[in-house]
């Protein structure tokens, strides 16, 4: 009768979870789909919904506690009589093994698709109707494996019974991005309207500066802090410059303009130009970890974006294989749930490669931290009307940008690099190719 609920794995980096909130207490009846709990992860904060109908007995984690992954923080008696089931069984709890759900993924590097933006590319039936059989799984969870293109019968359910529940549908899609990405953290990203975790009060204490006031970081705050201080330390890298003529991108998205609203932005052209790129050189779509040298058969575009305190890196996974527009509809989206705080886990894992762009504050140039264990990142500066000397030796007026490669010395070299940073300028220059 008694289901126990333990602390999913939200993210391919999450070892525990915080509470938030709960939104129901002890003795509240459940239905399925209504939110319980909302728990934070290194990477944002995500309202967890009952899979089944029943009573919440217990609440075994209150608000503020950090519980590892797999352990209990509630039970519930399940109104369907099915029997107890063991700790870790139940909803969510394949999560604490990660294995199963690895192998019940569709694909590896290579694979389908990953949830955050397009979801599961070339998925199959939903209900098992490829395998001839009928799959047990909750409402809930079909719901969500049509929207995503996941094939519920590849999935290995952790339910009562067996039933595939909303976890195993989710956790699929972030499964196929960690394998594309070879389980690589994701970067110091923002999460789900990450708004942050129980905050701890600040205090506040005189001294000869003045009123001194001490406020502890998020988890999330906590992350991106560790992260950057990870990569300093052990990246060595280099940076490479180069000033790009945008005349021709300025002039095409002024056309774009009469067909299409809101036209790409500046960054999508440079995201496009980015993936293409890294569709050629391999090297730089790559990683160094363990002392071997990892190369990704998906472009997963990584692209920085400001919230509230903190910074996150959602994904537009496949880059390459989108077009121009398609890239400017999903970085908007992502954007989007980033500023309201929907995005997932899963929108937050899986990149190859990252794009900071700071160049919407005026600023000319600057240098990002490498997201490890990516091999780069690309920071953009605004773009601004600049002299330039034209092939008839006069000087002119042309708008400008400036990039900065940020290189891992471990795996890029810098002609690797240089010849990576010119051919993005070339194509840039010549953005009709960026419409092929």
């Amino acid at each position: 009768m008694a289901v126990e609920i333990v602390m999913p794995h939200l993210s391919d980096s999450m070892e525990e979870g915080t509470i938030v909130q709960w939104f129901v207490a002890e003795g509240d009846a459940v239905s399925e789909g209504q939110p319980l709990v909302e728990v934070e992860t290194d990477k944002a904060s995500v309202t967890y919904e009952s899979e089944l109908e029943g009573t919440l007995l217990t609440i075994n984690a209150a608000v503020g506690d950090s519980v590892a992954v797999g352990a209990v923080i509630a039970i519930v008696r399940d109104a369907a009589g099915n029997r107890s089931e063991p700790a870790g069984a139940a909803i969510g709890a394949a999560a604490a093994t990660g294995a199963t759900s690895a192998a019940a993924a569709t694909g590896a590097a290579g694979g389908t698709g990953a949830a955050g933006g397009t979801g599961m590319a070339g998925a199959t039936s939903t209900t098992g109707a490829a395998s001839g059989r009928r799959v047990k799984a909750s409402p809930l969870a079909r719901r969500i494996a049509g929207e995503l293109g996941v094939d519920l019968a590849t999935l290995a359910g952790s339910g009562p019974h067996g039933r595939v529940i909303r976890a195993d549908v989710e956790r699929s899609g972030v499964a196929t991005a960690l394998a594309a990405r070879a389980s690589t953290p994701a970067p110091p990203e923002v999460p789900t309207g990450a708004t942050t975790s129980t905050p701890v009060p600040p205090t506040t204490t005189t001294t000869t500066k003045g009123d001194t006031t001490r406020t502890r970081p998020t988890r999330l705050q906590e992350t991106v802090a560790r992260r950057m201080a990870e990569a300093r330390a052990t990246v060595p890298d280099f940076e490479l410059r180069c000033e790009v003529d945008m005349s021709l991108a300025v002039a095409l998205r002024t056309q774009l303009q009469e067909i299409t609203d809101p036209p790409p932005s500046y960054n999508d052209f440079i995201v496009r130009a980015v993936a293409l790129a890294l569709r050629e050189f391999p090297r730089v779509n790559g990683a160094y970890r363990d002392s071997a040298f990892e190369e990704y058969s998906r472009v997963n575009v990584g692209i920085a974006v400001a919230a509230d305190d903190a910074l996150l890196v959602p994904t537009i996974f496949d880059a390459d294989q989108r077009s121009l527009t398609q890239i400017a509809a999903t970085s908007r989206e992502l954007a989007a749930k980033v500023r309201d705080g929907s995005v997932s886990p899963a929108d937050l894992s899986g990149s190859t490669f990252s794009v900071s762009n700071l160049g919407m504050y005026g600023l000319d140039s600057f240098t990002a931290v490498i997201n490890p264990p990516q091999a780069a990142i690309l920071a953009v500066g605004s773009l601004k009307l600049r002299a330039v000397v034209d092939d008839e030796g006069s000087v002119v007026a042309h708008p400008t940008i400036h990039l900065t490669l940020a290189c891992d010395h471990r795996i890029l070299y810098g002609a690797d690099g240089a010849r990576f940073l010119a051919r993005v300028r070339d194509l840039l220059q010549k953005p009709v190719s960026l419409l092929v």
